[in-house]
């Protein structure tokens, strides 16, 4: 079912487990989101917001293939793009300096997807 507010809104997704990562572009689809891309791996994720390339939010599993998510979500707030962290830890999971930013633990469900991306993307209910 689309959610008002969510419909077309591009989303990058960044999970190294693939059904994960299955799991999340469903869950977006069903919302009316369009996934803008999946990454498994930070240098693929790099890759697809190089030059203008701009989703309209993005999912960032802090740990992706043994290494952090980081560079990607300094490059995604470089461009002003919201995001929302997933981890198993939750808050607490966090590096320095990120520590608030919007985060879902897993596991997470679909209305936790929904509520972080339409707190990070100021989508009021309707």
């Amino acid at each position: 079912m689309s959610i008002p507010g969510l419909e077309g809104r591009k989303v990058l997704v960044v999970e190294d487990e693939s059904l994960v990562a299955m799991l999340l572009e469903t869950m977006l689809e069903d919302m009316g989101c369009t996934v803008f891309g999946t990454a498994a791996r930070i240098e693929d994720a790099l890759e697809m917001i190089a030059g203008d390339a701009r989703p309209d939010a993005a999912l960032l599993d802090v740990n992706v293939a043994g290494q952090t998510v980081y560079p990607v979500a300094e490059a995604l707030d470089r461009k002003g793009v919201p995001l929302v962290f997933s981890t198993g830890y939750g808050q607490g999971g966090l590096a320095e300096g990120w520590e608030g930013r919007p985060t879902v633990q897993k596991p997470y469900t679909e209305a936790m997807i929904r509520d972080a991306l339409m707190r990070v993307l100021d989508i009021r209910n309707a």
